[in-house]
Formats: structure tokens, sequence, C-alpha cells
């Protein structure tokens, strides 16, 4: 071997080392880059349920009225009659 392959042979080591060192470059950055958006992912899902929760409390919070009807049987037809009421809630039967 003369000393032009041995210098040739050098050159060519040293470009797969920069190659192989440049490929690791690009995958250390792109690990960085996922992690960073895998972080950015779990805190907009962490926000997101926090925001589902405070919805679901204010929508329980809300003071409602229960209403209910009263139904008179009428034995004697065999009819559901609606029972009216005047406007103080009282049940007038007829």
């Amino acid at each position: 071997m003369g000393i032009k392959e041995e210098l040739q042979e050098v050159k060519k080591n040293i470009n797969e080392v920069r190659r192989e060192s440049f490929a690791m470059e690009l995958l250390q950055d792109a690990r960085k880059t996922n992690k960073r958006q895998f972080i950015i992912i779990i805190v907009i899902l962490a926000m997101f349920t926090c925001l589902l929760g405070y919805t679901i409390w204010l929508l329980n919070d809300i003071n409602y009225v229960e209403t209910s009807e009263v139904y008179d049987m009428n034995t004697e037809n065999g009819n559901n009659n609606y029972v009216g009421g005047d406007n103080n809630g009282n049940i007038e039967n007829n």
C-alpha cells in the first residue's frame, strides 16, 4: 500500500466519522424536539381535563327548581285527570 492509498483510506474514515456524528447530532435534536412536543401535549391534555371538570362542576352547581305535576286517579271511569291549582300552589279538586 502506498501513501496515496493510505491517505485516501484516512479521508474515507474521517468522512464516515463526520457522517456518523452529524447523524447522531440530528437524532439528538429530534429526540429533544419530540420530548418538548410530548410535554406540550401532556400540558394541553391536562388543561383540557381541568376545563372539562370545571364545566361539569358549573353545570351541576346551577340552581334549578324541580317541578312536579300532580295527577288524580279517577276510579269511576278509570281516567287520570290533571289536578289544576291556583297561582299560590293550592290544589283545586273539581
